[in-house]
């Protein structure tokens, strides 16, 4: 098979979340243990960073591997879900595991797949693992899919581990409170192995400092160190000083990312940074990181985080998708300037749709859409839902079609949000990488 034949094969044969939701959901340890078996444990050959949390944990997750990269170590990066290309999951130095590479790991998997059955993240998580360890990398960031405590990548024993912060999310799995929720992604703490968590969280951190005391590990609350001031935005990102505990002068930080929560995603990484340094031994030269903080996005590749698309009108798009995801978002709206604001917005039919909906702005255009996917939310169903808000506009079948419809009615002095959905976003980049080509 060549690639293409063997992409089709990996979202044909196996189940994947991305598309079918719950019923490919496939919690549990054994069969990815016996993947991991079957390619000789390849994720004991190199150290690892795990990290989860409800949001965030996949910014975090490149500005440690960026960091790591510009410290000299050779870094493997795992994230899900993907945006356009699926080798995105799988980087090492921000250069994606190559189509030969992922047709050569199915064609000698072909078997083990038929015998255990894996899910399609599964399937990649050992994908990732294998390639990492072939690549002979120094340290690879894993980012779960869900969860943690039966995440496929949970068969790891990390030097850290990283909860970004806990919010409603997937919550027919992972439980219906954030206790519950928390319980799930402090699974990922192992004995012996630091802890940094991002938030402080009534419940929840007194969930994560009981499962540290229970196993013998240090536990960091990120915010309890650090806290950031003086920030605004600049050409290409944003920039803001932190504050750190202990030290008189604050520290100037320029990101290449865009989108106000990026800054607790920065103390976040950073304070992972100085447990790697301190309590793992890890050698990471201080004139490396703000430098590498400068250019995550071009490092990494990270795509859809209040990504900047147009100039005119001035076009973003976001991949927030849940509750405390649009809280940000909502902010983040209403400090923009604009004559008219025009909202393209898909939604998946599992997520909490009222709750995103009443923080979605009122005084926008709405172009109500569906992404790709057998799991988005049917326009027209969206559109109804939405007018309960107050919320209006029209509905396109697809968010080509949508993006199409607001480029031709926005002004340039307008602005076009473009998100709700991951997968809106997915739909929406090779829109844009079209049009610039041309």
């Amino acid at each position: 098979m060549n690639y293409q034949d063997t992409v089709h094969y990996l979202f044909s044969s196996l189940p994947i979340f991305q598309h079918s939701g719950g019923s490919a959901y496939k919690p549990g340890l054994q069969t990815i243990s016996e993947l991991d078996d079957f390619y000789g444990n390849p994720h004991r050959k190199y150290r690892t960073v795990h990290v989860a949390g409800t949001n965030g944990k996949g910014s975090v997750s490149h500005m440690l591997a960026a960091i790591l990269q510009g410290a000299g170590y050779k870094t493997g990066l795992f994230t899900s879900p993907h945006l356009v290309d699926f080798r995105e999951r799988i980087k090492i130095n921000g250069e994606m595991i190559t189509e030969d590479e992922v047709v050569e790991f199915v064609a000698r998997s072909r078997a083990i797949f038929d015998k255990v059955q894996p899910s399609f993240f599964e399937m990649t998580t050992a994908m990732a693992f294998d390639h990492f360890a072939r690549r002979a990398v120094d340290v690879a960031v894993i980012e779960t899919g869900m969860g943690g405590r039966l995440d496929a990548t949970n068969i790891i024993r990390p030097v850290m581990s990283v909860i970004t912060n806990i919010s409603m999310d997937h919550t027919q799995f992972l439980g219906n409170n954030p206790v519950a929720i928390a319980a799930e992604k402090a699974g990922i703490i192992k004995p012996g192995v630091p802890v940094v968590t991002g938030e402080t969280q009534p419940g929840p951190a007194q969930v994560f400092e009981d499962a540290a005391r229970a196993t013998g590990s240090s536990i960091v609350f990120a915010d309890r160190h650090a806290r950031v001031s003086r920030a605004h935005h600049i050409a290409e990102g944003q920039e803001f000083y932190i504050e750190q505990n202990g030290q008189e002068a604050p520290i100037p930080v320029v990101i290449d990312l865009d989108g106000d929560y990026q800054q607790k995603n920065v103390i976040t990484a950073l304070i992972a940074l100085q447990c790697l340094r301190h309590h793992v031994g890890m050698e990471i030269a201080s004139d490396t990181i703000l430098p590498s903080l400068a250019h995550v996005a071009q490092t990494t590749g990270l795509r859809g985080r209040w990504q900047k698309l147009r100039e005119k009108p001035f076009t973003v798009c976001d991949t927030a998708h849940n509750t405390a995801g649009w809280m940000w978002i909502k902010q983040q709206l209403e400090q923009c300037t604009y004559k008219k604001l025009h909202m393209v917005i898909g939604l998946v039919n599992d997520k909490d749709v009222s709750g995103i909906l009443e923080l979605m702005p009122h005084n926008a255009i709405y172009y109500f859409t569906k992404a790709s996917i057998p799991r988005a939310l049917d326009e027209i169903e969206l559109m109804k839902k939405a007018s309960e808000y107050g919320l209006k506009g029209n509905t396109c079948t697809n968010v080509a079609d949508a993006i199409e419809a607001v480029l031709c009615d926005a002004a340039t002095d307008d602005m076009v949000y473009i998100g709700g959905s991951t997968f809106v976003v997915a739909d929406a980049l090779p829109f844009f990488q079209a049009s610039r080509s041309k």
